[in-house]
């Protein structure tokens, strides 16, 4: 599957015939993905790694700089809410991206610990794509079958 984004198209990450995540359609005026994990951890790396790929291409974002987040939530959802827009204030204050997370979720707490790796951005070295302005709730799922997925829309 392909998307395409302001005329380029984006492949979804694939990790050992897993994906981490692929845009989907649902949405006309803001970007959609589907986030995959066979944890929480590796859930909610993945969909970090989503949504910095709207901004910029994460494979040219070297893991310079680390940043420390710790947050909490009422739900799953509301988990995944507060650590997006958490890593959107380190693009809009420090200009960072991202291209690795080491997240640790408790589930029966619902907090989140994470250590992001990353540089500040660059347009002569990183290629830029699309500005998020933040993830909302809407829409938002969080479940587990045989994997864990998430569903998250991103306001552009």
């Amino acid at each position: 599957m392909k998307f395409e984004l302001k005329n380029k198209i984006y492949f979804p990450f694939e990790i050992n015939s897993m994906k981490k995540f692929r845009f989907v359609d649902i949405t006309t005026s803001d970007v959609a993905f589907e986030a995959y994990g066979k944890n929480l951890n590796e859930l909610f790396a993945n969909a970090a790694l989503a949504m910095f790929e709207v901004i910029v291409n994460t494979k040219q974002v070297e893991p310079k700089v680390e940043r420390k987040v710790s947050l909490e939530g009422n739900d799953l959802q509301s988990l995944m809410f507060n650590w997006l827009n958490e890593l959107l204030i380190f693009v809009d204050s420090e200009n960072l991206a991202f291209s690795e997370f080491d997240v640790k979720v408790n589930e029966e707490k619902l907090m989140l610990e994470a250590i992001c790796k990353g540089e500040e951005m660059n347009r002569e070295k990183h290629e830029t794509r699309t500005h998020v302005k933040a993830c909302t709730m809407h829409k938002m799922e969080i479940k587990k079958n045989k994997i864990w997925k998430a569903q998250v829309i991103l306001d552009i």
